[in-house]
């Protein structure tokens, strides 16, 4: 965890090990990889799930906000991955699950750099699957749908500029949208995701991805 302060429910557990994580610091990864080294003598998966989504006329968006953007969903995934490759090398095997979006594959307007990062993801992983295979390591993407969890909230980074007036009719828009009951009613369970065989893979590429939650075409839900 980045903030280890605001953990209440799992340090008491035996087979738990919460420790100081925050990907954007490479020593913080490297800690990490070596606390739980020390605790548990191995690791089977890498789940690499840290992200969140900035949006917004990219033309509005500061240097510093676009490489916080790159560093935490692209460069953080790169370094947790490279810190734990000796390990799953030398013990012949390991799973690497890399947390994608369903904006790896599809984009909406003024999400250039969410969009940009989740392409990253999606290339690096395929690409990975081959590099890695012959080490006994696999590598996985899920690729998260709409999902109820806090993306709207604390993990969503929104810039705009109102002088900017051309691009205020497609940020209203699409604030109409995300706002609307629709978008609520198109959101699936974070459950969702944990539901199915991990070993199993679906998708463009059946050996890499796994896409969960539910397509959002409101029209086409049941009340």
């Amino acid at each position: 965890m980045r903030a280890l302060q605001k953990e209440t429910e799992l340090g008491g557990r035996k087979d738990i090990l919460v420790t100081g994580l925050d990907v954007t610091q490479p020593q913080s990864i490297t800690d990490a990889i070596a606390s739980r080294l020390k605790e548990f003598g191995k690791i089977d998966v890498l789940l690499n799930n840290a992200g969140y989504g900035a949006y917004g006329p990219l033309e509005a968006f500061p240097m510093d906000r676009i490489r916080r953007q790159f560093d935490t969903n692209v460069i953080g995934l790169r370094e947790t991955t490279k810190a734990v490759l000796p390990h799953f090398r030398k013990q012949g095997h390991g799973t690497i699950v890399n947390m994608s979006s369903i904006g790896g594959q599809m984009t909406f307007p003024l999400g250039a750099l969410y969009h940009g990062t989740h392409f990253a993801v999606e290339g690096i992983s395929a690409s990975l699957r081959f590099e890695l295979g012959a080490a006994g390591i696999k590598v996985k993407i899920v690729e998260p749908g709409m999902i109820t969890t806090d993306c709207c909230g604390r993990s969503f980074d929104f810039v705009n500029d109102e002088t900017m007036s051309e691009y205020q009719p497609v940020v209203q828009a699409l604030f109409a949208r995300w706002s609307g009951e629709g978008a609520a009613n198109c959101a699936s369970s974070p459950k969702r995701c944990c539901k199915g065989d991990p070993h199993r893979s679906h998708g463009r590429n059946r050996y890499l991805a796994i896409p969960r939650g539910r397509p959002c075409n409101p029209a086409a839900e049941q009340p």
